[in-house]
């Protein structure tokens, strides 16, 4: 089993190439609120979870990210985003899992991390670390990035609704999965979204 697991790492890997590549910088524009527009810029770093890195790449290229909400920011914790408000696109890219990367570096303030459902479930669901939060890393959650410039702007992400249910008063998974933006905007109109995300280096 071990054996199989290692030779489809290699076989991602290999299809990414991206393990030798150089960090490079995005920005990340966010609606704070519908009057407020702030930026914060990430530097990525393949080196530390090729695979997740990798995926990022992809959804950078396919403008995956513009008009996606922070739909489970928990303060002193997380802001998880990476739901597209296209049902559609959702659903294209539901299937694609990929492999786990082993953790090279903490999740620590500032760090970013693809969320999943159990081992080798990583698609297009990512979250920012608002603190240090060490515990994910014996979770398997693998940092990729992490924010170099801003980070006075994603402290400021809307957090009032908090987690989803039953633990807080925000969206619920299942239906920004089946029905989008317009969910969204109808029932949490607070929520901030990214606006773009465009590679800068």
């Amino acid at each position: 089993m071990r054996s199989i697991f290692a030779l489809l790492l290699l076989s991602q890997l290999s299809s990414a190439d991206v393990s030798h590549e150089d960090a490079y910088r995005v920005r990340v524009t966010v609606a704070l609120s519908p009057r407020e527009r702030a930026a914060f810029v990430l530097e990525v770093h393949p080196e530390w979870a090729p695979l997740g890195a990798a995926r990022f790449g992809e959804l950078l290229k396919e403008d995956f990210f513009s008009d996606v909400r922070f739909f489970r920011v928990i303060p002193n914790f997380v802001a998880q985003f990476g739901l597209n408000g296209d049902p559609s696109v959702t659903e294209t890219w539901k299937d694609r899992k990929i492999l786990d990367d082993p953790v090279v570096t903490s999740n620590k303030r500032g760090s970013l991390t693809f969320a999943s459902s159990g081992p080798n479930t990583r698609t297009t669901q990512l979250f920012l670390n608002f603190r240090d939060n060490a515990r994910l890393d014996r979770m398997g959650f693998s940092p990729f990035a992490i924010v170099v410039e801003g980070m006075e702007v994603v402290d400021r992400i809307y957090s009032a609704y908090g987690d989803g249910p039953p633990r807080g008063r925000g969206p619920k998974q299942g239906r920004i999965v089946r029905e989008g933006n317009p969910y969204l905007s109808a029932e949490f109109p607070e929520l901030s979204y990214i606006v773009s995300a465009e590679r800068i280096s």
